[in-house]
């Protein structure tokens, strides 16, 4: 069964897109915690981050550059990432996906 996240990434959900390519798709959150709330997917489905093989890593990387690049689109200088991994660490997707943060500033430790 295809996860939220591919579902909109096939354009079967719609979201708020704000950069896609062949390889991932950013959207803005539906309950957003920050001005900007944007989140990272892979196209492919990996469940976790410790779900991650070697043969993902230039795929994980990728993230990151989107990460970036919708970062600078935003006209974010100081953003924060956030990965969640397992449902007690906050995951409600099975999905890896990347918090892009920012907009505000962000404190330490997060809440």
């Amino acid at each position: 069964m295809p996860t939220l996240f591919e579902r909109i990434a096939s354009g079967e959900i719609p979201a708020d897109v704000v950069y896609e390519d062949d390889d991932a798709i950013a959207f803005r959150d539906l309950a957003p915690v920050a001005p900007v709330h944007v989140l990272v997917v892979p196209r492919r489905p990996i469940p976790r981050a410790d779900a991650v093989e070697p043969a993902d890593e230039a795929l994980v990387g990728h993230l990151f550059t989107v990460a970036r690049r919708v970062a600078e689109s935003e006209g974010l200088a100081d953003y924060r990432l956030v990965v969640n991994n397992g449902e007690g660490a906050g995951q409600s997707v099975f999905h890896l996906h990347v918090h892009l943060l920012g907009g505000r500033a962000m404190t330490w430790p997060p809440g």
